[in-house]
């Protein structure tokens, strides 16, 4: 018995420490446990949406540089390339302005609920995505043959194709309709599936799925510069003058990685447990609450 009481001294020694306190590397409540384990939940999700910022951080870049070979003009005022990013903008007003006017009023009626849920906006998101990038890879094809029928002026990365940058439109508004969507359903998403004591750590770990995914992106363009510059001439499918390079191969291949990870993605929101867990986090919290008063 003595053994035992001194056993259970100890114990109680490792849990409150040398002065009476509760020490919280010895002892950790349950729904403590319970919270980081709902956290935990939410990787794969997030996972599968760094590959929609790659894709947007193509758009902003490689998009751009299309524009600068094609016909900018509008009588005689030329557009600026760079301002072609304002179709993003104008894809967002337009899609968010549909959604609330059209799309929310026809699903309540329709199926009772007040609009697409989190898991389904970014789906719709990443689908979008990915008909953008093919779409933008259909379209570099066009503007390549035109390069190659014009022959050597197309040689020249200033020289100005007989194509308009209109073109580029649809490519703009499939991935800017995409942002809108997914970024209220991913920010809705951390949110409200994380416990209240880890909301700020839900909002960042929102906002990570963005920087990794322009650094994705850089680290893409790095591998195919690498691998695909060892052809003819070095230039490979990114050359220094886009007439030269296979930009629309490129752009294919993010739409099949666009592809596979709306798979991935779709396999993983079936295993999301219901927004239930939520609630259950909150009771928790409660319970949590009153165990430290």
């Amino acid at each position: 018995m003595f053994g035992q009481g001194g056993d259970h001294g100890g114990r109680d020694q490792d849990v409150k420490g040398m002065d009476g306190m509760m020490n919280p590397w010895r002892l950790c409540r349950v729904t403590r446990v319970e919270e980081v384990k709902m956290m935990v939940r939410l990787l794969p999700v997030w996972a599968t949406t760094i590959m929609f910022w790659t894709t947007y951080a193509q758009m902003i870049t490689f998009s751009v540089e299309q524009a600068t070979t094609m016909n900018r003009n509008i009588g005689g005022f030329q557009i600026p390339a760079g301002s072609l990013t304002v179709f993003f903008v104008g894809a967002i007003l337009v899609t968010l302005g549909f959604y609330d006017r059209v799309i929310v009023p026809f699903w309540k009626k329709w199926k009772g609920k007040p609009g697409f849920t989190d898991l389904q906006k970014i789906g719709i998101g990443l689908a979008l995505s990915t008909v953008g990038m093919a779409i933008a890879a259909f379209v570099e094809m066009k503007r390549l043959s035109v390069a190659r029928s014009v022959g050597t002026v197309a040689r020249h990365a200033d020289s100005t194709l007989p194509m308009s940058v209109f073109v580029l439109i649809p490519q703009f508004f499939f991935v800017g309709a995409g942002e809108g969507i997914i970024y209220t359903g991913q920010l809705d998403f951390f949110i409200t599936r994380s416990p209240k004591g880890m909301k700020t750590i839900s909002t960042g770990l929102f906002l990570t799925t963005l920087a990794l995914g322009f650094f994705v992106s850089s680290f893409l363009v790095s591998i195919v510069k690498s691998v695909t510059s060892t052809g003819k001439g070095g230039q490979g499918w990114l050359a220094d003058n886009i007439n030269n390079g296979r930009l629309d191969c490129f752009y294919g291949l993010l739409a099949a990685l666009c592809l596979i990870n709306l798979v991935a993605y779709l396999v993983c929101a079936t295993r999301v447990k219901p927004v239930q867990g939520y609630k259950d986090a909150e009771e928790m919290d409660e319970i949590d609450g009153e165990e430290k008063c």
